[in-house]
């Protein structure tokens, strides 16, 4: 609510008692109002006004890195194939026999 402030208007006969209305009414007694003079200005004391709120939305963006760390695995197969080539050998084996004749004389 704006504060008021009353002037003396020129145009008008304006007193507060001949218009049967009390100055101080509605401020709780707190206007020290004298009778206008013309040309001056009477202030009463500030009114405290229920306090207001006013909601400013702000948003803030930030850029946040992240460090992923990628690991790359080599896995190296060593794959051994086994060929077979025949390699003939030869031995000798010695068998020896006995043989008697018949005898007589046995």
């Amino acid at each position: 609510m704006e504060q008021k402030k009353f002037e003396y208007n020129q145009d008008s006969n304006y007193d507060g008692a001949t218009m049967g209305m009390d100055m101080n009414m509605g401020m709780g007694g707190c206007c020290d109002m004298n009778y206008a003079m013309p040309s001056q200005t009477v202030m009463c004391q500030p009114i405290q006004e229920c306090p207001q709120e006013r909601v400013c939305h702000r948003y803030m963006c930030y850029e946040v890195p992240h460090i992923m760390p990628c690991n790359t695995r080599v896995i190296n197969h060593h794959i051994y194939r086994h060929t077979y080539q025949p390699c003939f050998t030869t031995c000798e084996e010695n068998v020896v026999s006995n043989v008697y004749d018949r005898k007589c004389c046995f």
